[in-house]
């Protein structure tokens, strides 16, 4: 079942390409379905060449130094934010008075459009990569966090008093109780907190930088190089769905004890 599903995507995107292909060729299409039939391909590119651009960045060398910046500024704000979330969410989800105290400040903070704090840290830590690393953290951190958070709230009542009753400690209840609860609502955010990672790093480099794949996309767009721009964006989509399956994979590893859904339908 699941080959036969890998074989339905796969046949899906080949006829996404297909489609792009014909509708930004005017010959391959009848002539009223556009006015001008040079626009289709300025605007949407074209996927032969948009192709091309990518084989030439590999083969020529050029993507690696940019895609090598672009990776790091992504592993840091993904690895530092999941942790700062985590760990945050974990303190204010056992600590009532902390939590009703910052509450306010932290669903302000949460509520600001973050994207309007890149030039701010371009000032603190200049045009390098933690700039786009700090703002990269700031859009993982809350993704991690309000899960985590709702996740040690989430925890059952009646285990809670069973783990007391039997004699374990805060140190054990936070290890056999609370971390394992909240890891299954962590791995759900970190697929998201990939993608967001992604985007605080590639709008950082677009907004200032002179290295990453987020400054290649921003050259293109400046010379009118829509072909170049869909590269660029083709090639961080890649790297994304690498580090989504990465996640996956590292989800199984430590969440095996997690029944599937067949084991639970198999046990009702």
């Amino acid at each position: 079942m699941r080959k036969k599903l890998w074989i339905w995507q796969l046949v899906l995107l080949v006829a996404i390409f297909a489609f792009w292909h014909v509708a930004t060729h005017p010959e391959l299409i009848p002539p009223f379905v556009w006015d001008n039939p040079n626009r289709a391909a300025f605007f949407f590119g074209e996927p032969v060449k948009i192709f091309k651009v990518i084989v030439e960045w590999f083969a020529g060398g050029e993507i690696y130094p940019h895609l090598w910046v672009t990776l790091q500024e992504t592993a840091l704000a993904f690895v530092i934010g999941s942790v700062l979330g985590l760990a945050i969410g974990l303190w204010l989800g056992l600590t009532p008075f902390a939590s009703a105290l910052l509450d306010p400040y932290i669903k302000a903070m949460n509520a600001m459009p973050r994207v309007v704090l890149a030039p701010i840290f371009m000032v603190w830590f200049g045009l390098g990569i933690w700039s786009k690393v700090a703002l990269g953290v700031t859009l993982v951190f809350f993704i991690v966090f309000f899960n985590v958070y709702q996740g040690v709230k989430e925890v059952s009542p009646v285990v809670l008093n069973n783990a007391t009753m039997l004699g374990a400690t805060r140190r054990q209840l936070l290890r056999y109780v609370y971390l394992p609860s909240a890891t299954s609502w962590v791995f759900s955010s970190l697929h998201t907190s990939v993608g967001m990672a992604f985007v605080g790093a590639v709008v950082g480099e677009y907004l200032g930088s002179a290295k990453g794949v987020g400054y290649l996309i921003h050259m293109a767009e400046g010379s009118f190089d829509i072909n170049t721009v869909f590269a660029g964006i083709l090639v961080l989509t890649i790297f994304a769905l690498v580090l989504d399956f990465a996640v996956s994979a590292a989800e199984k590893r430590l969440l095996v004890w997690r029944p599937t859904q067949g084991e639970t339908e198999q046990a009702l």
